[in-house]
């Protein structure tokens, strides 16, 4: 007889072993629920874990009389205090048995229940099983430690890398609190854009982690605006600060090796794609990341979805300078009788969807909507309107990285006027030339719809699809965003209006 219950006891912690195995590897994680039925399975007890506060059940088998609790309510305190470490006792005719969790206070208190008085083996299988709940509480706590390490790890590359954006390479210092990232201390970087399923950044970007949160020289990015880009950052020199000792080697070996595994994971996914950007000055970030939007919708297209920046000059870059700034300063002049966010949110929103806006700031697109009437207000511009939303960008762009204007009455251009230099038409003979003709009709009848596929595509007599693939085409051509972003429709814009201007 004696031998038969040693082999129940056995098969019984055997049983809660292959548990424990099973939740181990369980992706979910380990769930104390599960535990609690198997060993309501194995013994008939009914039971609960109560929560540190001593009061709130955690978790719980079906059955559970949860009216033994209140006159419990004491032993269950004294347990999670750490007064107690296992209690049995009666309530409501039943027999109660409390056990602590863990050593820590306060500790989650584990009671089970059961009409008839527990034999020694269920005692014994009860105590075993609030050991392994114990275990499997700091492994779910270690868990959401980690998951909470690697939320805050995100959030502080993406906090560096709106420093960089908004005001550069010190302000992002500053946003780091202390714990400067490697990339820091460089003199110039390269992005790299890669799109791919949303569900692939945390492993690729956790793959390539530091212990300090960074990917050594690098810094990869989840876009909070389109979830399918992961916004990597690449030191392009070795003008780091500190002693150049191994660390340092290290971590510019790592940040070196991650376009080339950039580039491995893209030959070896189909779904996946880069955009690649010049060498920028660190303080150009902007500039970098703009590049790599437009070489992304290039790469989109091409054999092996990999494109680099065609590095054409910008429409700011060829208007004659102090006339440019007059008239974009007086352009955007009524903007200054805006909210100051109603401003900021116009200067977001000219760049990416409304819908996108209002993640990027955690504001209902509701909100994000009454702030751009505002401004439009303000303005006396319909921002629906791409080409008076291409106009704000293009003054937007010119006083971005000026100081502000000298009070007083200054004369300034017309925009038709900048744009009718020979400068300009040669710059937009460039910008269009790569276009077949179709797609170039395609392009101006899009245009002229106000970017609206399906307007074009009626007014073409063709399908929206086509009208989307003409437009894929033309990204691959001129190695600008339209579609994603539509920052490179800006520039299309005004090279059309140029090129109708003088017949190009």
């Amino acid at each position: 007889m004696e031998r038969d219950e040693g082999r129940g006891w056995e098969v019984q912690l055997g049983g809660l072993l292959r548990e424990v195995r099973r939740q181990a590897s369980c992706e979910a994680g380990p769930g104390v629920g599960e535990l609690l039925g198997w060993l309501h399975r194995q013994t008939g007890l009914d039971a609960a874990v109560i929560a540190e506060d001593a009061v709130t059940v955690e978790s719980s088998t079906a059955d559970f009389p949860r009216r033994v609790l209140a006159p419990l309510a004491g032993m269950v305190a004294r347990l999670s205090d750490g007064h107690l470490a296992a209690a049995a006792t009666q309530a409501e005719a039943l027999h109660v048995r409390c056990e602590a969790l863990g050593p820590r206070r306060p500790r989650a208190v584990l009671v089970v229940a059961s009409r008839a008085e527990p034999t020694a083996q269920t005692v014994a299988l009860t105590s075993h099983t609030g050991s392994v709940l114990t275990l499997l509480r700091h492994a779910e706590a270690g868990d959401r430690n980690r998951r909470n390490y690697q939320d805050k790890a995100r959030q502080l590359r993406f906090a560096v890398l709106h420093g960089l954006l908004a005001g550069g390479p010190l302000l992002a210092r500053r946003m780091t609190t202390g714990a400067v990232p490697p990339l820091l201390d460089a003199e110039r970087l390269r992005i790299h854009l890669l799109r791919c399923p949303s569900a692939d950044r945390d492993e690729i970007t956790q793959t390539h982690q530091d212990p300090s949160g960074y990917q050594g020289t690098a810094l990869m990015v989840h876009c909070p605006v389109f979830k399918e880009h992961l916004i990597c950052l690449i030191a392009e020199d070795d003008g780091h600060s500190g002693d150049g000792g191994s660390s340092g080697g290290s971590a510019r070996n790592r940040g070196r090796a991650l376009g080339e595994v950039l580039h491995r994971l893209v030959r070896d996914n189909p779904r996946y794609a880069l955009g690649v950007s010049d060498v920028q000055p660190l303080h150009a970030t902007a500039e970098a990341y703009t590049q790599a939007t437009h070489a992304l919708a290039a790469a989109r297209t091409t054999a092996d979805r990999v494109a680099y920046h065609h590095g054409q000059t910008s429409l700011t870059g060829i208007l004659p300078p102090q006339p440019a700034l007059a008239w974009a300063r007086a352009f955007l002049r009524p903007l200054d009788s805006a909210p100051k966010n109603s401003a900021d949110i116009t200067r977001l929103a000219i760049t990416m969807p409304r819908s996108g806006v209002a993640r990027l700031l955690g504001l209902s697109r509701n909100t994000v909507t009454a702030h751009l009437r505002r401004a439009q207000q303000a303005l006396g511009q319909d921002l629906a309107d791409v080409r008076s939303r291409a106009d704000v960008h293009l003054a937007l762009t010119l006083t971005s990285s000026c100081p502000p204007a000298e009070p007083g009455p200054q004369r300034h251009p017309a925009l038709a006027d900048l744009l009718s230099t020979e400068s300009a038409a040669a710059w937009a003979q460039t910008i269009l030339r790569p276009l077949q003709d179709r797609h170039r009709r395609t392009l101006q009848t899009w245009i002229d719809a106000n970017a609206d596929a399906q307007q074009a595509a009626h007014r073409l007599d063709i399908s929206r699809n086509t009208v989307r693939a003409h437009l894929r085409s033309a990204e691959a051509a001129l190695g600008l965003d339209l579609l994603t972003t539509s920052t490179g429709t800006h520039d299309v814009v005004h090279a059309l209006r140029i090129a109708a201007a003088r017949a190009i």
